[in-house]
């Protein structure tokens, strides 16, 4: 089995319900590296009895943190349990968040089926090797510049 580093993050009024969903995939997310946001990290770690590596919280930093760390390929997997009805005060940090994990091509679930889906993958338990199509074709772009 590969272990994987998974990042988790819930707003305010998802919390919860990502309590309940990481609860019920305890066994499988034990498995692997935890990581979260300060708050979120800190209930998980409460509810699940494991260890959490923790983040600042999200308005103060967490959210690059974690977007810092998709980058220098530390984490492999990013859930999400947003709330798409709720303006944020770092909504922007949520969007350059969402934007790297997608420009480094990670597996991310913004709602529990996906969350579902991607923890009962078979590809959890093996390597996966991730195309970096859109970040390479930038690159490249970038070094015909110059």
């Amino acid at each position: 089995m590969t272990k994987k580093t998974i990042a988790l993050v819930a707003h305010d009024h998802r919390k919860n319900d990502l309590i309940q969903w990481s609860l019920e995939h305890k066994e499988k997310l034990q498995k692997h590296k935890l990581c979260a946001t300060g708050t979120t990290g800190k209930l998980l770690e409460e509810k699940l009895g494991v260890t959490i590596e923790k983040f600042l919280s999200g308005p103060i930093g967490g959210d690059f943190q974690i977007g810092t760390a998709i980058v220098e390929g530390k984490i492999d997997m990013l859930i999400f349990f947003w709330d798409p009805l709720e303006s944020m005060a770092h909504d922007p940090d949520i969007k350059a968040l969402l934007r790297i994990a997608t420009l480094y091509n990670i597996p991310m679930a913004c709602n529990q089926t996906s969350a579902d889906f991607f923890i009962n993958s078979p590809l959890m338990e093996n390597k996966y090797d991730k195309k970096l199509t859109v970040l390479n074709n930038y690159t490249n772009a970038r070094k015909s510049y110059n």
